[in-house]
């Protein structure tokens, strides 16, 4: 990996991304009074982790102490670019309700845009680079109009979204949150995820009985927590969890009434029982204490194989998030409720679908800067052999510690 020849060895590296997530995480939640005693390396490596787990903003309107020389810096200018970033967010999202109201298109803001909605944090304190949009499957060809009238252009597509995006500037990526960086639309036509190859499509409970033309909100708050609950899962499954994700989760759960609770723990339409949800809430209990029912856990704990509950009551956020610096050659096996899920889980790792590798070409339109990278140019064989006899890191996880290391010696 050419790009990083320059960087210090892969175990110095995994050494500091896992004490410093585990340190960056517990300062979010109860933060400590005194500065860690990290080397030049870690403090290098925590402005990696706060970019990977979102969590500069938070961290500077609440850590007790300053660090070394550039640290405070690199968290206030983090938080004023999101600070910049959420009124921006702000103007799209009214914006996008007269355009596709006009357009005759209802469509409903996720995530992070209802978070904010319902201001579960202060301005400013959440990163968000992008707003997706749940949109009927009748209504995609028609979002181009006035998305095209907003200013944004059709960028790319993956199987789980259509991508629209400002046309492109030479603007140079920065680490972090960048108010510079335009904004993304993302058109979703269905909520799913492979847990681990068995699809999990919630796209039914999310929208309210009744649409209007232009922007909605999510059926109630027990659809927006399945949804974060479901797209955590995700994460937690592929090891691309960031910790923000579980924040979101716990400081929703701590709004939720008992009502709430028992419409997110019924079964749906199907009898489907929610049983992907316990590794999610299950951590969020454990770094946000509190903040989950222990009513709710036992009754999804029920619901998950012994394993599956084993592994997430111990997991930690390093190991089950983008801190985790190696590529994994069955990443969540332990989702896997039957052998046959398993077998199926390996053969989409060895002979992965067409779909599967045009994602792999759809990163590289979304990120360029990881075709220098030789993992991106190298062919599956060549993947698999490194997986499983090397220590191979993981591109995205590298490509951001390498520039924060550019940019802290800058």
């Amino acid at each position: 990996m050419s790009a990083h020849s320059e960087l210090p060895p892969f175990r110095l590296i995994e050494a500091a991304l896992r004490e410093v997530t585990a340190r960056l995480v517990r300062e979010v939640v109860e933060p400590q009074s005194t500065a860690p005693l990290w080397n030049d390396l870690e403090w290098g490596v925590a402005r990696a982790a706060c970019s990977l787990h979102g969590l500069s903003a938070l961290l500077a309107t609440r850590l007790k102490w300053r660090g070394p020389e550039g640290w405070p810096r690199f968290l206030e200018e983090q938080h004023a670019q999101m600070l910049g970033r959420d009124a921006e967010t702000a103007r799209l999202l009214t914006r996008l309700d007269d355009a596709f109201g006009a357009a005759g298109i209802a469509c409903v803001p996720l995530k992070g845009s209802a978070l904010r909605e319902l201001r579960v944090y202060e301005p400013g304190e959440r990163p968000q680079s992008d707003v997706d949009l749940l949109v009927e499957s009748g209504s995609l060809e028609s979002c181009a109009a006035p998305l095209a009238a907003l200013g944004y252009e059709f960028n790319y597509e993956t199987r789980r979204h259509q991508v629209y995006a400002p046309p492109r500037t030479a603007a140079p990526r920065h680490l972090g949150e960048h108010a510079g960086q335009p904004l993304t639309v993302e058109l979703h036509t269905h909520i799913a995820e492979d847990l681990p190859v068995e699809s999990v499509d919630i796209t039914a409970s999310l929208r309210p009985s009744r649409l209007r033309a232009g922007v909605n909100g999510y059926a109630n708050r027990a659809a927006l927590m399945r949804h974060l609950g479901l797209h955590t899962a995700g994460g937690l499954r592929t090891h691309t969890m960031r910790f923000i994700q579980i924040l979101d989760i716990a400081r929703l759960a701590q709004r939720m009434q008992p009502a709430d609770w028992r419409e997110l723990l019924a079964a749906d339409a199907s009898g489907a029982q929610p049983w992907w949800l316990f590794p999610p809430l299950v951590m969020a209990a454990r770094h946000v204490p509190g903040s989950v029912p222990g009513h709710v856990l036992a009754g999804l704990r029920a619901l998950c194989t012994p394993r599956l509950v084993r592994h997430y009551e111990d997991a930690s956020i390093y190991e089950a998030s983008w801190s985790n610096l190696r590529i994994s050659a069955l990443p969540g096996i332990e989702w896997s409720r039957t052998a046959g899920e398993m077998l199926r889980l390996a053969r989409s790792r060895i002979w992965p679908s067409r779909a599967a590798l045009g994602d792999i070409a759809a990163t590289l339109v979304a990120q360029p800067q990881h075709a220098l990278i030789r993992w991106y140019g190298a062919s599956h064989a060549e993947r698999i052999a490194r997986w499983l006899f090397t220590r191979t890191p993981r591109v995205q996880t590298m490509s951001v510690v390498s520039t924060a290391l550019r940019e802290r010696d800058t």
